[in-house]
């Protein structure tokens, strides 16, 4: 079946492509920005809508970046980003989700990163297939919070930064009544293993003193019920957006920015915002001339990015139970799984199983098929008689060279406020995405917002230049008072 967003990138890839901005006697300011993601998207459009000429590179064949909602069963299905972390009209894409009358389901009241579902609509397997008596898993759960409670002293007491597994260690040194035997230690394998998730990365490399730094809205946790990428479409109806387009390299002057292309075609402009992954700036297939600054290079080179993918099984009908999510307990975190159940918030019969760190690197070096495999036995464990899936998605945002990760996160040792650094311009240069964002990183309001904030940034310095500088030129969203309700549902 044919993708719907796959007929609008068809569209985009018509759009004419010129060497340069046209320029008349009464030129316009014009903007290049660099990836066709969140961010991106969002910084074009504000520029777009301030009468700025923006022209807006992709190195994909779609926009969206590591936003992607597939249609190939027949309904949407986000392989990227699906939760609005922040369920309430302070979450800064509140407003768009609303005004296109999107519908959430909301997974969690708690805003906390522990939980993105609330504990009554859960169900826990062991190895065997038994399911964990639902008081024990509420038990362990209080248990791993007060180990949280507890790190927090290591924190104060430390001048050194050490990971999250590294603190739990003298916990339990500290408070041994705090270890866990038997199956209630691998319900706590199980909780770690959910917090990992939340930060794509594995205990024993996230910082102690910065996984708690981000600015958790209220509301808590909604999926999109009908994926991203009707907003990623809002955004981008208009915008000149020439997909395929690889930049290699960026050159900044005085009076500009030349941008050359993989194919060797340039373009030039008054600025340009870099919108592209954290990843993608690691891999430093983007050559900066003159380079960056070195506070920006460490910046790039110290923030930590992270690998959660999305083994998405449809089945032609549901076996399991009426549950928000199904897990597997284990031993270790590394051997616990996690299965969202999109038919409680869609109606749709598919199961997503959803490794992250080392686990989903693993993968990742697997076949599609056999990373399949792999996710299935482990339905099979907890239920026997589960019906062969009917098809599958795999996602590999660790080894796409277009995001080489999914998202940022504080790895020991460095400071969270190398997000800000990231954000900083280089004279004409602007930086946008989630790994820029030192109140929301990792999320896609986080994106979102920095590429609010680059737009404004690149519209007033070029606007100096022109000596055209409007202070009082509302930014997207100001002329839009009246905020539509977000449409919230609980089954």
């Amino acid at each position: 079946m044919e993708s719907r967003n796959n007929k609008s990138n068809r569209q985009l890839r018509t759009a004419p492509c010129y060497s340069n901005f046209e320029r008349g006697s009464t030129a316009s300011p014009s903007v290049i920005v660099i990836g066709a993601g969140f961010a991106g998207i969002t910084a074009a459009r504000v520029l777009h809508d301030a009468s700025f000429q923006v022209m807006l590179l992709e190195s994909r064949d779609r926009i969206g970046g590591r936003v992607h909602t597939d249609y190939s069963f027949g309904f949407p299905v986000d392989l990227g980003a699906s939760w609005l972390h922040g369920v309430s009209n302070q979450n800064p894409l509140a407003t768009v989700i609303g005004r296109l009358g999107l519908p959430l389901y909301r997974t969690s009241g708690d805003n906390s990163v522990l939980y993105d579902h609330d504990l009554e609509s859960y169900a826990l397997f062991d190895m065997d297939g038994n399911q964990v008596p639902q008081e024990l898993v509420s038990k362990v759960g209080e248990t791993f919070e007060s180990i949280l409670k507890e790190t927090e002293l290591v924190r104060q007491e430390s001048s050194e930064d050490m990971s999250i597994q590294r603190a739990i260690s003298i916990v339990f040194e500290r408070r041994p009544d705090l270890r866990l035997e038997g199956l209630d230690h691998k319900v706590l394998q199980w909780y770690l293993c959910r917090m990992e998730g939340w930060f794509a990365a594995d205990a024993d490399t996230i910082s102690l003193k910065g996984w708690d730094q981000e600015e958790l809205l209220p509301g808590g946790h909604g999926v999109m019920v009908r994926g991203y990428v009707p907003v990623i479409n809002s955004l981008a109806k208009g915008l000149d957006i020439r997909l395929s387009h690889r930049v290699t390299k960026v050159v900044r002057r005085y009076n500009g920015v030349k941008v050359t292309v993989e194919d060797g075609r340039t373009f030039i402009a008054d600025a340009a915002v870099i919108a592209v992954p954290l990843g993608v700036l690691k891999s430093n297939s983007i050559k900066f001339e003159p380079r960056l600054p070195e506070w920006k290079e460490e910046a790039i080179n110290d923030l930590g990015v992270g690998i959660e993918n999305k083994i998405i099984l449809h089945f032609e009908k549901v076996f399991w139970p009426n549950v928000e999510f199904l897990g597997v307990v284990a031993d270790t975190s590394y051997g616990c799984s996690y299965f969202l159940n999109l038919h409680k918030a869609t109606g749709h019969s598919v199961l997503v199983y959803m490794p992250a760190g080392q686990l989903a690197r693993d993968i990742e070096k697997m076949s599609d098929e056999a990373a399949v495999n792999f996710a299935f036995t482990q339905v099979k464990r907890i239920l026997p008689n589960a019906l062969e899936p009917i098809g599958y998605l795999v996602s590999h945002w660790g080894t796409d060279i277009n995001s080489l990760g999914s998202y940022s996160y504080d790895t020991v040792g460095k400071s969270h406020d190398l997000y800000e650094r990231l954000r900083i311009p280089v004279d004409n240069l602007f930086f946008a995405g989630e790994a820029t964002s030192i109140n929301y990183p990792g999320s896609v309001h986080g994106a979102y917002s920095t590429g609010l904030m680059a737009a404004e940034d690149c519209r007033m310095r070029v606007l100096e230049r022109y000596g055209a500088l409007d202070l009082f030129q509302p930014v997207m969203g100001e002329e839009l008072p009246v905020s539509a309700p977000l449409l919230i549902s609980r089954m």
